[in-house]
């Protein structure tokens, strides 16, 4: 097997069931929790993890397991583990295997199936999982022999946690799991990632575009928040040049927005407040964006030239194509442009003028006293409580924009938003995920009425794990965002109206701290009484979403940019 750079071998011989074997290899991936539903066909593979250093944490849906397992993967960077049985099991982790797919987080997803040499059932249960699963991971596969498992489980990592991360599959039939087997492996274990780096002639061709612009913004996408070096190069990049940047969603915190250099997030594809900086620049340099995520802006033909810097090519399509792709090793990249741009000034007095404007926009309706509230107003209250290192979960609905546009990331992954496949009912699971990787950290789940039903049985595995965990339900009675969107097409306001149950009484009913806010006075107070107090607490918000319309109206559409 050939041994890559930065690379050590850790050989043993073994005499033990597969299923023992491909639990002490995740032992030696360094991986700590496996979550979901165990089933009759891993029972093997329960008893497995029974004995070994890892933690079994049970869920009470498949969905919830690989959203915290796909969470793990984005804060850390190494892979996160999860488990179901086979069939229905199986299936329930389609839709978070897209959800780390998509959003660039390593996952590791291990399924049952029934025996393959010899079952007694026929063809009960059997769905082809490997084959549902293909267009959702990066890799998916059947374990037919255990003495490949080290092998097949190094790979898989590797795989998982490379840029761009994303989900990888197991299946492991129950026979196979039980299999005894024996022999010498060796087990390769990463200390350390090599990257490609940029052609030298790439590297060259960004700086004479750089030098040639008068008006360069940088643009921070998903991929400039997943690594440290990078978020730091970043950093380094805009104050040496003195460049403004903006963020994608995805891209919100690589560098802490409180920099004066910060101009906002792009919180839609167009017509946002931040747009008037990306329209009024002559040069875009973009770093760490792919076409998975929402588009921050679209490009046109008398638009700004873009420069592309990643660690991979980009897809490109009509509303993204880069004139120059630079691809390799980020942080190295953007440290040897800074080394060779020739020391100039750049006249950046009109990026000033858009963010002075943009600071007067956003303070708008953030200390409204009506009620129910703002969500401004809740954007407003939950940042003065949230510590500089404290993580605030979003689930998905018409409150991630207001969060996206108003909320303050001071660092890397303390606001976790997903915009590539903007599932509802993460949030829970992914706050979960959060304060078991970061335990000291406070760590807040938001999520609309809708999402949260839709994984709320989890509260009972937060109490049960002894989680503290503050949940807050921004509570209208409908799909939200759904609705702005009916209504910005011109469609009548139909079917997307629904009942909530008492979520106070709710929470109280899983031994779960519940509470209403009454007026606005009370939220920001609430909060830090949950946080001091310890334990599992739900907070239920209602919400006038009646300023959604503004988030159009009140958009650069009719206005002017202030330049």
């Amino acid at each position: 097997m050939e041994i890559s750079p930065g690379e050590r071998l850790l050989c043993y011989t073994f005499d033990m069931k597969s299923s023992d074997l491909f639990v002490k290899a995740l032992e030696n991936e360094g991986v700590k929790y496996v979550f979901g539903i165990p089933g009759e066909e891993n029972l093997d593979m329960l008893e497995s993890l029974r004995l070994a250093n890892i933690e079994m944490v049970v869920t009470r849906h498949e969905q919830a397991a690989g959203f915290m397992a796909a969470t793990v993967g984005r804060l850390t960077g190494r892979v996160g583990v999860c488990m179901s049985t086979l069939g229905p099991g199986a299936t329930n982790f389609a839709t978070s295997a897209a959800y780390a797919q998509l959003g660039g987080m390593p996952m590791m997803m291990v399924t049952g199936q029934k025996p393959i040499r010899k079952s007694k059932q026929g063809r009960f249960q059997i769905v082809d999982i490997v084959k549902m699963m293909e267009p959702l991971t990066k890799s998916a596969q059947q374990i037919v022999d255990g003495a490949e498992i080290p092998k097949l489980i190094r790979n898989a990592v590797k795989l998982a946690e490379a840029e761009r991360p994303g989900a990888v599959h197991f299946e492991l039939p129950e026979d196979v799991a039980r299999d005894e087997v024996e022999g010498e492996i060796v087990n390769i274990i990463n200390e350390e990632k090599t990257l490609n780096m940029a052609s030298d002639e790439s590297i060259a061709q960004a700086i004479e575009m750089i030098h040639a612009s008068k008006k360069s913004l940088v643009l921070l996408g998903a991929g400039a928040n997943r690594r440290e070096d990078v978020s730091m190069a970043c950093e380094y990049f805009v104050e040496k040049t003195g460049m403004c940047f903006v963020s994608s969603q995805m891209g919100k915190g690589a560098i802490d927005e409180r920099h004066d250099r910060y101009l906002g997030t792009t919180a839609l594809s167009a017509n946002d407040f931040v747009h008037c900086a990306t329209d009024f620049a002559d040069l875009v340099i973009v770093v760490g964006h792919d076409l998975i995520e929402k588009p921050p802006f679209i490009m046109s033909e008398d638009g700004p030239k873009v420069i592309h810097i990643n660690h991979y090519e980009a897809e490109t399509d009509w509303v993204y194509e880069p004139q120059l792709q630079v691809v390799g090793d980020v942080a190295d990249i953007l440290q040897k442009i800074v080394q060779k741009l020739d020391s100039r000034k750049w006249d950046f007095s009109g990026f000033d003028k858009i963010k002075e404007n943009f600071v007067k926009e956003m303070a708008v309706d953030a200390e409204s006293d009506s009620f129910p509230m703002k969500p401004a107003r809740i954007v407003a209250d939950v940042r003065k409580v949230m510590p500089d290192d404290g993580i605030v979960c979003l689930d998905n609905g018409m409150y991630k924009l207001w969060f996206a546009r108003h909320y303050k990331a001071y660092g890397r992954n303390t606001i976790l938003l997903d915009n590539a496949l903007a599932t509802m009912g993460a949030g829970v699971p992914s706050a979960m995920a959060a304060k078991l990787v970061f335990p000291d950290k406070k760590v807040l789940a938001i999520c609309g009425d809708g999402g949260f039903m839709m994984n709320s049985q989890e509260l009972e595995t937060a109490l049960r794990m002894k989680l503290d965990l503050v949940v807050m339900i921004l509570n209208d009675n409908g799909y939200q965002m759904i609705k702005w969107k009916q209504g910005n097409m011109g469609f009548d306001d139909y079917s997307l109206d629904f009942a909530n149950p008492d979520f106070v009484k709710y929470a109280e009913s899983y031994g779960a701290h519940g509470h209403r806010i009454e007026n606005v006075y009370d939220l920001e107070k609430k909060l830090n009484e949950c946080f001091e107090s310890g334990g599992v607490h739900v907070i239920d918000v209602p919400i006038d979403y009646s300023t959604n319309t503004e988030i159009s109206a009140s958009t650069l559409k009719g206005k002017s940019c202030p330049i």
